[in-house]
């Protein structure tokens, strides 16, 4: 399943206050750049952020879960980005102190 054009759309526009992004298609998904670094993407209509150790702990407690995809051995669990909080999309402000978050985290790692 793919990632819906409306819902890229409505994200991309809650991030304008970041700056300039750059952006594009990956893997069925979208992906967000601050500079060099992907801070961000969207799959299946889903917002993940990048996390670093200092981060992943606040996303588990959260119980927010990291990207996974299925492959013949398996389900492969991607820790360096984890789904953001339903929540976050009623608060810009503080959707996007977790992307400012997100931007330090990849440029951490």
């Amino acid at each position: 399943m793919s990632s819906s054009i409306e819902f890229i759309a409505y994200v991309k526009e809650l991030f304008i206050p970041l700056g300039e992004l750059k952006g594009g298609k990956f893997f069925g998904g979208f992906a967000f750049k601050s500079g060099a670094k992907q801070f961000a993407m969207i799959m299946d209509n889903t917002l993940y952020f990048c996390v670093n150790e200092q981060t992943r702990p606040k996303y588990i407690n959260l119980a927010m879960q990291p990207f996974s995809y299925s492959t013949k051995k398996g389900i492969v669990n991607v820790k360096k980005y984890y789904s953001a909080p339903e929540e976050l999309f009623e608060d810009q402000d503080e959707l996007l102190k977790w992307a400012h978050e997100a931007i330090e985290s990849a440029y951490s790692a």
